[in-house]
This record gives C-alpha cells, sequence and structure tokens, in this order.
C-alpha cells in the first residue's frame, strides 16, 4: 500500500499543498485532478521523493519514503514527468533502457534487455527503437517515457498528464495500456490528470484538489457532480452516462450567468 499521510508543502511563504491525506492498493488507478496551479505535479514529485514535504509521511508498504535511498525508492515508483527534456541524444531504445538503472551495476542484463524489448512493443515503439529520442515528435516522446516507467518495473506508477501532448487515438491507447497494466500486473498508478472524462472512464477512483487541499475523493460517480464542478472549476456543467462512466459537458463559466438572456 502507499499511504499518504497529512503532507503539506509550500514554496517559501505560499502553502501548495495542505494535510493531504490519500491511501492506494495495488490494482488501483488513481487519477488527481483540479485547476491548473492546485499542486497537483508538486503532490506527485513529493510522492516520488523529488521534492521534500514541509510536514508529514509517505509510506510505501510501511517504509517512510524520506528514510530510504534513492535507489530504493527508484525501485518501488516510477516518475513519468509531463514534458521531457528538449535535447536528449540517445536512442529510443537507450532511453527506455534508463528505466533499469536502479538495478544496474555494471551493464544490462539478458532480463534488463528483454523487459526494455517488451516494453518498446507494448507501447508500439518497437519500429523506432534506433531513432534518436530527439528527432521523435512530443506525442512519441510521452510514450518513450511511459515505455521507461514500465521498463522499471515497479510496484507503483506517477503519471503527470500522460496524455497531454497526444492526439485522441493515441490518449485513448495509451489510457487503455496503462489500464491493462495496472489490472494485469497486479500495479497501482496515480495520474495527473486535466481530462476529467479521460479520469472518469479509466479510474478506480479521483481525488479532486482545490487549492492544495483534498475538496473530494471516491469513485468516479461520486467526484464529477454538478455541484463539484462548480464549486472547484467555476464552471456549469452537465453531467451525462456514457458506457455507465459519468461525463462532463461544460456549458458556461459561472462568472457569465449574470447578464445572460435567455432567447
Amino acid at each position: 500500500m502507499l499511504s499518504i499521510c497529512k503532507i503539506s508543502f509550500r514554496y517559501k511563504s505560499k502553502h501548495i499543498l495542505k494535510d493531504i491525506e490519500i491511501e492506494l492498493n495495488k490494482g488501483e488507478i488513481l487519477s488527481i485532478v483540479g485547476p491548473n496551479g492546485t499542486g497537483k505535479t508538486t503532490l506527485l514529485k513529493c510522492i516520488a521523493g523529488i521534492m521534500k514535504p514541509g510536514k508529514g509521511t509517505i509510506l510505501i508498504n510501511g517504509k517512510n519514503v524520506s528514510r530510504m535511498k534513492r535507489q530504493n525508492i527508484a525501485k518501488s515508483i516510477a516518475y513519468v514527468p509531463q514534458s521531457s527534456p528538449s535535447k536528449f541524444p540517445i536512442t529510443v531504445f537507450d532511453a527506455v533502457l534508463m528505466g533499469r538503472r536502479p538495478y544496474i551495476t555494471w551493464k544490462p542484463s539478458q532480463k534488463d534487455l528483454e523487459l526494455v524489448a517488451r516494453s518498446l512493443k507494448s507501447m508500439d515503439l518497437h519500429d523506432i527503437a534506433l531513432q534518436d529520442f530527439d528527432q521523435l515528435s512530443g506525442g512519441q516522446k510521452q510514450k518513450v517515457l511511459l515505455a521507461r516507467a514500465v521498463a522499471q518495473d515497479t510496484d507503483y506508477l506517477l503519471l503527470d498528464e500522460p496524455t497531454s501532448n497526444l492526439d485522441l487515438k493515441h490518449q485513448m491507447e495509451t489510457m487503455g495500456m496503462i489500464f491493462n497494466m495496472v489490472k494485469k500486473n497486479g500495479v497501482a498508478a496515480i495520474l495527473a490528470m486535466h481530462d476529467l472524462n479521460l479520469s472518469s472512464r479509466f479510474s478506480d477512483r479521483m481525488v479532486m484538489l482545490k487549492a492544495g487541499k483534498v475538496f473530494c475523493t471516491g469513485e468516479p460517480r461520486q467526484i464529477m457532480t454538478v455541484e463539484n464542478i462548480k464549486s472547484v472549476y467555476g464552471v456549469e456543467a452537465e453531467i451525462i452516462s456514457i458506457n455507465d462512466h459519468p461525463y462532463i459537458l461544460p456549458t458556461r463559466p459561472v462568472n457569465e450567468q449574470q447578464g445572460l438572456s435567455s432567447d
């Protein structure tokens, strides 16, 4: 289990996160949603040990992240950032092989190479394995970073906007791959997401943040309500059901209600 126990984070005098509490079991997908600047990326970085919370604890299978060596954290948690470096002069294969770095002592083993090949195939990247990473499109780079996380072979995946640079088809394919990996391999994933409808469709649970605090948490049907969307996003919306998943249809910002006349 991954347990986030009352963590808070501030940058200078500004509170970014305040008393966040979340628990995640293996086999679950949890989406973190909320407006821009509400702390989604900061929360993922705190969980991954990249940033240190001002207070609170993060436990991985009962072990405190703040007391773990970086290498051991990397064997438990794979973090995929929203964007990749603009210059990364290595091949796609080598970029994915970097996911095996916590396990490699001298040179890659046969297991390392097999896991990389499997990851490339699972993300449909095997045909471009020898291409330069720097020459790929933004969407392709994002898929390579996800393949690297798969090759890292951890219990927990932290994905910051995993579909941000992908077109509609590849958004669905990528979310489907994440879903299948979690359910078939018994790992767990936390996704920072802007797209509420993708989150609703593929998540077991959602956490909605507002101003750095947990506003509400629960299954998508509990989170995706007209009242919550209005309170957190300042948007009037309709909620419909498609294939038993709630789907949001935004209508207008709350502050535009005044002065609008009906025809």
